[in-house]
């Protein structure tokens, strides 16, 4: 046998290793990517002096939710608030509440099948961001543009876990928002490959991950993350690769220090991603997931009024143009 075919032979089995691997590898991963996690979502309480509103989103269903306004005083901005996965839009009373007594509209919603929102046929919302919930976010900003008595106001985004990377994608894609504070907050890539570091030694053995270089792991994800959403109709979303486009924007991540399902290292990544120079993460030691405020409610109000201060600065009347980012 020649060289050439030695050579041949040599490169198809190992493409064949290599496709046995991905597809052991990647059934383990996929079974635990489309396995719902219990979140422990606080429950929230009706603001009675809010306003109840409701909107079209993109693709014509109707997403509700409501609007404390402030009648007495010329508001400082307009503060959207993305609620987590099965949270309600009235959770903004236990995120927010510091924002609109610093004299902020806030303007709260629920994501598409999830609260009194409309829902899309099929589609079973999970702790992974789609691109429904972005385009939910995009359409909120579109709706506050188009009402005279807030349309005029400059914008910040302000989500918890899931909400908090549907707020950066957001802002990713549109110029409009110059603040985005979120907590607890993850992107699908960097999360799922934290967890399958962690946990890859329970079902594959130790010499396969010793000899797996990183980009065969992400590579893997990625076949997963498509996979699953060809299946379940539905576009994942990732924003490391686009967080960059935020380092000129005002940004606040916050993290619980004993936060078990999004660790401060996760947030950390998405900070870095923004702006390598700037501290935009603060950990609360003693918090665990979505509970800064309760361990430090004084803390975590100024750290929000401080973030966002900056829309206190005009902006155009007009709403620019949305962008995409892929």
């Amino acid at each position: 046998m020649s060289l050439a075919n030695v050579l041949l032979v040599a490169a198809g089995a190992l493409l064949v290793f290599d496709l046995i691997v991905r597809t052991i590898c990647g059934r383990l991963v996929l079974r635990h990517f489309e396995r719902k996690i219990p979140f422990a979502v606080e429950q929230a309480t009706p603001n009675l002096s809010a306003e109840r509103i409701e909107f079209p989103s993109a693709d014509g269903l109707t997403l509700r939710g409501s609007l404390l306004r402030h009648t007495d005083q010329k508001p400082r901005g307009l503060v959207i608030f993305c609620p987590e996965l099965e949270g309600s839009h009235w959770s903004a009373n236990n995120y927010a509440a510091g924002l609109f007594a610093g004299g902020y509209d806030v303007l709260s919603f629920d994501f598409r099948n999830q609260g009194e929102s409309d829902s899309t046929p099929g589609y079973e919302p999970m702790h992974w961001l789609t691109e429904y919930e972005v385009s939910d976010v995009l359409s909120a900003i579109r709706y506050a543009r188009s009402r005279a008595d807030i349309a005029s106001l400059p914008i910040g985004l302000f989500g918890i876990s899931r909400g908090g990377g549907a707020a950066l994608a957001a802002a990713i894609r549109t110029p409009d928002v110059q603040v985005v504070a979120c907590e607890g907050a993850y992107s699908t890539e960097s999360l799922m490959l934290h967890y399958v570091l962690r946990w890859a030694s329970l079902y594959v053995p130790a010499w396969v991950m010793r000899r797996l270089p990183i980009w065969h792991v992400r590579g893997t994800l990625v076949l997963v993350r498509w996979f699953s959403g060809w299946r379940k109709r539905v576009r994942h979303v990732t924003i490391e690769r686009s967080l960059p486009v935020l380092s000129d924007r005002s940004i606040l991540m916050i993290a619980g220090g004993r936060d078990t399902y999004v660790t401060p290292q996760i947030t950390e990544i998405l900070a870095k991603r923004v702006d390598p120079t700037r501290e935009l993460l603060w950990v609360v030691p003693a918090a665990r997931h979505n509970e800064a405020r309760h361990v430090d409610q004084a803390g975590y109000d100024e750290r929000l009024l401080e973030a966002f201060r900056r829309l206190e600065t005009p902006v155009p009347d007009r709403f620019p143009r949305l962008l995409h980012v892929a």
